[in-house]
């Protein structure tokens, strides 16, 4: 592990579960050869998980969904659930592309969802996102999830919900930002798309959020689709 330079920010202390021994080593020797990261325990069932997030307060908790003892959804819901006075950053990282793990993982506060094979630059990105308070969900899932929302022909309650009233005015480019997020670009594609610096993006999608009081990309990109700019 490279040690940060003196004068920069510490680097993002990151917890890894999952019952897999060799999916926490490809985890851990990837994050760690990231010069803004540290991984700083390893949790092989849920519980552990639990125990270890909560004394050791990492900035982002990684979490499989199928681990022994107790699941990832849940060890998510306690961690970063509604009713957890001082939650923790959870990103769940899983190969089971399920749309009930996802709501699950969304509703019970995890603020990424990715899957396992959606490479290492997305996994760094989204724990950089989530230690920044943003959030990232695999755009795979996010393209999945909104054609299940605009194939819903009644209009009840989905499970991620998007609240667009008196949502303020988006400028033409923070526009051009979510309509490729609602097809599913990254921040980085996004970045290369409209010849722009990443941190523009950043500053666009944060912007976004705040005007459309939307918690994550899967809504930002719902309240596209329900819009017509896609």
């Amino acid at each position: 592990m490279t040690a940060p330079v003196s004068g920069s920010a510490p680097p993002i202390r990151v917890l890894i579960a999952d019952d897999q021994a060799m999916v926490r080593t490809g985890f851990r020797f990837f994050l760690d050869a990231q010069p803004d990261m540290t991984v700083v325990a390893e949790a092989a069932d849920g519980e552990e998980a639990v125990a270890l997030a909560r004394r050791l307060r990492p900035d982002v908790c990684l979490l499989d969904i199928r681990m022994p003892r107790l699941d990832g959804l849940e060890a998510t819901r306690l961690l970063a659930g509604p009713d957890v006075p001082d939650p923790l950053r959870v990103v769940v990282v899983t190969t089971f592309d399920l749309d009930e793990y996802v709501y699950g993982a969304l509703r019970g506060g995890a603020c990424g969802f990715l899957l396992k094979d959606s490479g290492p630059a997305l996994l760094a990105e989204a724990v950089r996102a989530a230690a920044a308070g943003d959030s990232l969900v695999s755009p795979s899932v996010t393209v999945r999830l909104l054609k299940h929302l605009t194939e819903q022909s009644a209009p009840a309650p989905t499970p991620v919900p998007v609240r667009e009233a008196h949502t303020e005015a988006l400028t033409d480019r923070e526009l051009d930002v979510v309509r490729l997020v609602a097809v599913g670009r990254t921040n980085a594609e996004i970045a290369a798309e409209l010849y722009v610096s990443l941190s523009t993006v950043k500053t666009h999608l944060s912007s976004v959020q705040l005007k459309l009081s939307a918690r994550n990309r899967v809504e930002i990109a719902a309240w596209a689709w329900r819009n017509g700019h896609t």
